[in-house]
């Protein structure tokens, strides 16, 4: 029977199955819409907070530390609640739908992102802090040049998100309701036809999803050797 379903998943992947393609197609408009999202919130918080000697840095370090270890299924209750009939920002009409997918997804790795930033940055700052001061450059050109002197490296955790992202399973599948052609991911696919018995279609995608991951880490870990290589 594992024969018979990886043979049907790889004719189903060959062939460039409608179906199998939709779902990929809608997993990385979702994620990569998330991701881009997240980074904006999170690199420009990272920065303020690597620089800062505020005191609500420290407790904002704290809460991007903890939030990094969130539960996905409780973002996705918390998420669930804000976009229903009766909540906050429910008259969006977001839930059931990519855009309260992509909502979910970017609560789930905006902190990720700033959290591990933050450390790139704060790196960053004690090499090239006294350089800018020097110059005199205010506030928001360090925060823009410390951006654009660590970009390589943060290019590789936007990748981290986004692999995070596309793999998440628990939030979209409750905020998204795994609607068939319309909100059904690779991982809420998967989820589904391995419980129907479907196992060529889960594998298909499951096989999809694992080279996606894979590819991800595979540029990540070239990035890295570039970088050490670069600034070596």
């Amino acid at each position: 029977m594992i024969a018979e379903a990886a043979s049907q998943a790889l004719s189903l992947i060959v062939s460039f199955d409608a179906n199998v393609m939709a779902v990929v197609a809608l997993s990385l408009q979702v994620s990569g819409l998330a991701t881009l999202i997240g980074a904006m919130i999170a690199l420009p918080l990272a920065a303020w907070v690597a620089q800062t000697r505020s005191r609500v840095r420290e407790p904002i370090v704290v809460l991007l530390n903890a939030s990094m270890g969130l539960p996905p299924v409780i973002v996705g209750l918390v998420v669930y609640l804000l976009l229903s009939r009766t909540g906050p920002m429910g008259s969006l009409g977001w839930l059931f739908t990519p855009s309260g997918m992509t909502f979910a997804q970017v609560i789930l790795i905006t902190p990720i992102v700033a959290a591990l930033a933050r450390q790139v940055l704060e790196d960053a700052d004690q090499e090239y802090g006294d350089l800018f001061r020097s110059l005199a450059l205010s506030r928001w050109q360090s925060l823009c040049a410390l951006l654009y002197e660590t970009r390589f490296s943060l290019l590789v955790l936007l990748l981290a998100g986004f692999g995070r992202a596309i793999a998440e399973v628990g939030a979209v599948m409750m905020v998204g309701g795994n609607i068939a052609g319309h909100t059904r991911v690779m991982t809420t696919a998967i989820a589904l036809e391995t419980s129907k018995g479907e196992l060529a279609l889960a594998l298909a995608l499951g096989l999809i999803l694992i080279a996606i991951v894979l590819a991800i880490n595979v540029f990540a870990h070239f990035a890295k050797l570039y970088l050490r290589r670069r600034y070596a």
